[in-house]
Order: C-alpha cells, then structure tokens, then sequence
C-alpha cells in the first residue's frame, strides 16, 4: 500500500474543499440562474417545473389577490395563468442581494408579463415588480420563499 506525502494529501484535502464549497462560491449567481430556470419553464408552460423552485413554507403574493401558500398553491396560480396561450414573462434590471449569513437572498427584477386579457380578449403586457426572497437549504439549493409581484401600471 503507498501510503501519501503531504503534499499529496493537502492537495487532495485543498481539492475536496474547492469542490465542496464551489457550488456556494457565488451565492448571487446561483440565485440569478435559478430565478432564469422559473423564467424559462414558466415560458415552456411547465407549471410544475416553475414552481418545482418553491420551499415547502412558500407564500405568494399577487397584486389584486389573495396570498398563495405552499407549491401546491403556487402551482394552482401557475397553471391558471399558463392555461393562456399568449402567457409569457420576461424579466430584466435584475438584482440579487445577499445577506451576511449567506442564508437568505433576494431576487429584485422588473417584469413584462403578456397574458389575454379576459375582459377583452386583447393580449396586453404589465409591466411591473417581481421580489423572490431566497432561502439557502440543509441541501444547499436555494429555495424560494416568498415572491411578491406588483404591477406598475
């Protein structure tokens, strides 16, 4: 059996820690690309992927609506929404703050979501606010906590 130098061993050790924390190394962009994989399946239609990002204590808050709590009230909103053809969002001047504890972000971006208006069948865009507040898990994927969306008509 060979038994390892320290050199070798450090190098493993130091490996192993790079690899370990990689995945948290940029907290910010994680939270970017999971909100762009919300955006991408809300888009593809995918209800159940969209949501898919939600903590089990999740609650959303929707101008002119009652709060949503949990995925499978997110997914109930979700998929009344995506049953319209023309549902689609796009977000930009996107943020993410992440607090010191490095456990808690919050996604801020503004939003053009294109939908049909039930009243006149016409399809419009709002354009508005969108905030998700992160939390990191025991897994170390970030969860969406709370989502708040607000029109600025």
């Amino acid at each position: 059996m060979r038994i390892p130098t320290t050199a070798q061993a450090a190098a493993f050790a130091t490996a192993t820690f790079i690899a370990a924390t990689s995945a948290a190394a940029d907290p910010a962009a994680d939270v970017t690309a999971d909100a762009h994989q919300i955006v991408a399946s809300f888009n593809a239609h995918d209800a159940a992927g969209a949501v898919s990002h939600d903590a089990p204590d999740f609650v959303g808050m929707f101008h002119g609506a009652p709060n949503y709590i949990g995925p499978a009230g997110d997914l109930a909103i979700t998929k009344m929404q995506l049953a319209d053809p023309a549902a689609k969002v796009v977000a930009t001047n996107e943020t993410v703050d992440v607090g010191a504890s490095g456990d808690l972000a919050v996604y801020r971006a503004t939003y053009a979501y294109t939908f049909t208006d039930a009243g006149t069948k016409a399809v419009m865009t709002e354009q508005g606010n969108w905030l998700l507040g992160y939390r990191l898990e025991p897994d170390k994927t970030w969860k969406v906590i709370w989502s708040i969306v607000s029109n600025t008509r």
